[in-house]
């Protein structure tokens, strides 16, 4: 939660400069996303690169767990192709290209800023913040109704990371190896699939 209002502010903070004349035309006129991106990118394959015992706990898993990820991509962009037929003027590409994101709202909204346009970059933003959210806050009651599978499955990219402790915490530490693989794969899939249906 506290990651999501600390990314929050720079974005408000970007949004109240690019609408001022506080900076020059010509700095304005970069392509800044691209380099970000690029920056972004760098980081993601660092930490993946440095947890040298993440492919050894893959390797434990029930093989019925390694559906997981799929279950969940598929689950998403269902969803959003559904709820694009229903909204008037929305390009399915487009809906499917936020909901790719999986929670990963840094590096989703830099892509479709890039790709598509800055409105659409701020809904993917907003709309992963919210699943993240989400995933945080309903957890408890999706325990509760559904079992520890789902609460994994709506939290996306972020189960190794920012949800990861209420997972444990909630449906107990031997869910952690899953939590970490789903994570780890549906991260990954985040920026081919979100570059995929923006250029389509």
């Amino acid at each position: 939660m506290k990651s999501s209002i600390f990314l929050l502010i720079p974005f408000l903070i970007g949004i109240i400069i690019g609408n001022s004349h506080i900076l020059p035309d010509s700095i304005k006129d970069i392509d800044l996303s691209s380099y970000a991106l690029a920056f972004l990118m760098f980081f993601v394959g660092m930490g993946i690169g440095r947890d040298t015992s993440i492919f050894s706990k893959f390797m434990s898993l029930d093989r019925r767990m390694l559906l997981l990820p799929l279950c969940t991509i598929c689950g998403s962009l269902c969803g959003s192709y559904l709820a694009s037929l229903f909204m008037i003027h929305t390009p399915i590409n487009n809906a499917m290209a936020v909901a790719s994101g999986m929670g990963y709202y840094s590096l989703s909204s830099i892509i479709i800023t890039q790709y598509i346009n800055p409105e659409w970059g701020t809904i993917a933003l907003l709309s992963n913040i919210i699943r993240e959210t989400a995933a945080l806050l309903l957890a408890p009651a999706m325990y509760k109704l559904f079992g520890p599978l789902p609460i994994i499955s709506v939290g996306g990219a972020t189960t190794m990371d920012t949800t990861f402790p209420i997972i444990i915490n909630i449906a107990g530490e031997k869910y952690s190896i899953v939590s970490i693989y789903h994570g780890f794969v549906t991260d990954l899939s985040v920026p081919f699939l979100v570059s995929f249906f923006c250029l389509i």
